[in-house]
């Protein structure tokens, strides 16, 4: 995320929006038992602040498959053989799902 996009996020006045969201009880019990214990003022901070690091997280992996894509497009441009470059994309992704998998699996662990 680029810095000044950064910073406007982090702008206090930002307008909010209400919205109704459905989830287990058990979570809404765990969140208002956490959120105090985070510093944080309520459960409703503590849930935007769990959705903005996810979502920070996922917008800079979008945006690293994006400069991925323009740099597949330049090896094109530049004579790379296609199956070299599938090949390469392949491995790479493997290695990054797996690492992401095993990034989720303990974060439910």
């Amino acid at each position: 995320m680029k810095i000044n996009e950064l910073q406007q996020r982090l702008r206090r006045d930002r307008p909010m929006v209400t919205i109704s969201l459905r989830m287990p009880e058990d979570v809404l019990h765990d969140l208002k038992r956490v959120a105090p214990l985070l510093g944080f003022s309520g459960y409703q901070p503590l849930m935007r602040a769990y959705i903005g690091q996810g979502l920070r997280t996922d917008l800079e992996r979008l945006d690293s498959l994006l400069d991925v894509s323009d740099l597949l497009e330049s090896l094109r441009r530049q004579g790379v053989d296609k199956d070299v470059l599938e090949s390469a994309l392949a491995e790479a992704r493997a290695v990054y799902f797996t690492t992401d998998e095993t990034l989720a699996n303990t974060d439910t662990e």
